[in-house]
């Protein structure tokens, strides 16, 4: 069986993680963004933490349009 390269999630290897967790809120929008755009690797999204960032989130406008219908469908 042969297997694709574009079915495994894309990890973001050039991102110094450690660094970054010294920021906590920069380090939550980009892995927010990390897990919308490139795969949720078995996690889920956290609603909460969701909502309170969406408005920060650099993501692609269809992406973040559906996300919106989804968290306040209400």
């Amino acid at each position: 069986m042969k297997e694709n390269w574009y079915n495994y999630s894309m990890k973001n290897w050039s991102t110094d993680t450690k660094r970054l967790l010294m920021d906590p809120k920069k380090y939550t929008i980009w892995k927010l963004e990390q897990m919308i755009n490139f795969g949720l690797d078995g996690e889920k999204l956290p609603e909460k933490i969701l909502k309170d960032n969406f408005n920060k989130l650099n993501i692609d406008s269809l992406k973040k349009e559906f996300l919106k219908k989804l968290l306040w469908s209400n």
